[in-house]
């Protein structure tokens, strides 16, 4: 949106394992940075019948990924490094309030811990949690992202992200709070100390508390939706509400056409 572009394209094994020998695979987000809607996808899936032809550029020289900036290729094409992280930390102070977060992470009496699997997440992890929000540093938990995700399997629940429970659900433990996140950044857990959030009731304390916690919706959400598996805990908070509620299939896809509709604030799924 930023940007004003099209779209783009996330490579991305998502919360499964990932490598040469494992998972690896390529999502479109549309202009709205939302996942490609069905009108999209259909489109895309009807132009792939008609590929007779695969054109490439063996020739062209390798992008220094690790710089930022343009590299002009020819006339009429070329390819600029940005940083993400950047431009995600500035959408993110307009959605929240960080002097307030800042506030709060400072108490004595908080702690937190957030465990990025080794996966992208955890480029963002210090430059918003460390250097924005002024958590420790020795709060961050394999945020060195891997290309394999260092041999495990991201996807952040109970079983495959029990370093952090553990963490949690010690009796000694010094962490308040814990979260992890999945490989490409769009699935989370929530713990805090000996108890575990389910995705299911994280969209429903979002929504429930939206409103009076986040600035970005101040002037009140313009509904709600969940996923077909996800639990009822979303319907009841939009009866209290009086907000529309939405019952979708699971894809992010049908979220982004309410999205798109102007029908929907807040969404979540299983």
């Amino acid at each position: 949106r930023k940007r004003g572009l099209y779209g783009g394209l996330i490579m991305s094994a998502s919360h499964n394992p990932g490598g040469p020998e494992e998972d690896w695979g390529i999502k479109f987000n549309y202009n709205s940075g939302e996942p490609a809607p069905e009108k999209i996808t259909n489109q895309i899936y009807e132009e792939t019948k008609t590929i007779d032809k695969i054109l490439t550029c063996p020739d062209m020289p390798d992008v220094d990924l690790s710089t930022l900036g343009e590299v002009q290729f020819g006339e009429g094409f070329s390819v600029e490094v940005i940083s993400a992280v950047g431009d995600y930390l500035e959408l993110l102070e307009e959605v929240f309030d960080f002097e307030l977060l800042k506030s709060f992470l400072s108490r004595p009496d908080f702690s937190l811990v957030f465990d990025a699997l080794h996966a992208v997440t955890g480029a963002y992890a210090e430059p918003i949690l460390v250097d924005a929000l002024g958590a420790k540093k020795e709060s961050l938990k394999n945020c060195v992202p891997m290309e394999d995700f260092g041999g495990g399997h991201p996807d952040p629940n109970l079983t495959y992200a029990k370093d952090l429970v553990a963490m949690m659900f010690d009796k000694e433990g010094k962490y308040e709070f814990g979260a992890a996140s999945d490989g490409d950044g769009d699935r989370n857990m929530i713990l805090g100390k000996n108890f575990f959030i389910t995705p299911s009731d994280s969209v429903a304390m979002i929504a429930a508390n939206a409103q009076e916690c986040i600035p970005y919706f101040k002037g009140g959400l313009k509904g709600v939706a969940r996923s077909m598996p996800t639990s009822g805990a979303l319907d009841r908070v939009a009866a209290k509400l009086g907000v529309p509620f939405f019952e979708t299939p699971t894809g992010w896809k049908y979220f982004g056409n309410l999205m798109d509709a102007e029908n929907c604030s807040v969404c979540g799924e299983e």
